[in-house]
């Protein structure tokens, strides 16, 4: 479970709590209210979870060796062209995935931003009413892992092969600086052409071998183009 910008340390401890009560035990914490993460550690009957919540200063960080990253959502997939599946569909998807599976969680105020999105390879929303769509933090994330849970046991867990959100993301990294160094990309470098970007290499779903090789090409590349 990943919270992104959580600020109430009830949120996050009923988060911590309701993970307990269906066996996860990793959380990530990224860039919380450091007043909030500090009070839930005491707050909850999950403090050895809490205790051992890492926390991370952006979502690419956080989600970096994860194979999945499913993003949380009240609203519709805005712009960025991200499957949105309802909680049920995900679940089975989740279930089935091969590899580290992170879900997102945007702050009680916001949600994500299209910046957190974009590291998504889907998203997810929970069926309220239309009126109603926004839910607290700690019941969006009971509902969901319980979704998650049910029939848990019959899921088969593999090894994956796939590229995980770490290497993807070298190679955006890569191929924004060969693109600005070819003169494709105009400095200063804008964020929707990171979002594109990133959008891009997610579609492809790079083998962890391919993912490996295309950021050889792209290092030869950038060599090149700063011998010229």
């Amino acid at each position: 479970m990943v919270l992104v910008h959580p600020r109430n340390p009830l949120n996050i401890g009923a988060a911590a709590r309701a993970m307990a009560n269906f066996g996860f035990e990793q959380l990530r914490l990224v860039e919380p209210y450091r007043v909030a993460s500090d009070e839930a550690r005491s707050a909850v009957h999950a403090e050895e979870l809490l205790l051992a919540a890492r926390e991370f200063a952006t979502v690419g960080e956080a989600v970096a060796d994860c194979h999945v990253v499913c993003g949380t959502t009240a609203l519709g997939p805005r712009e960025l062209n991200v499957p949105l599946y309802d909680l049920e569909e995900a679940a089975i998807r989740i279930r089935k995935a091969r590899g580290r599976v992170a879900i997102l969680f945007g702050s009680e105020k916001f949600g994500l931003s299209n910046d957190d999105m974009s590291h998504c390879h889907w998203l997810v929303r929970i069926p309220a009413i239309p009126a109603h769509r926004s839910m607290n933090l700690g019941q969006a994330v009971a509902v969901t892992l319980y979704s998650v849970s049910r029939r848990r046991e019959h899921a088969v867990v593999e090894a994956s092969s796939k590229a995980d959100a770490g290497s993807n993301e070298r190679i955006v990294q890569l191929l924004l600086e060969a693109l600005g160094e070819s003169g494709y990309l105009k400095p200063p470098s804008d964020a929707s052409q990171t979002l594109k970007t990133r959008r891009l290499i997610q579609r492809m779903g790079l083998s962890a071998k391919d993912a490996e090789v295309v950021q050889g090409m792209l290092r030869q590349v950038l060599w090149k183009l700063h011998k010229m």
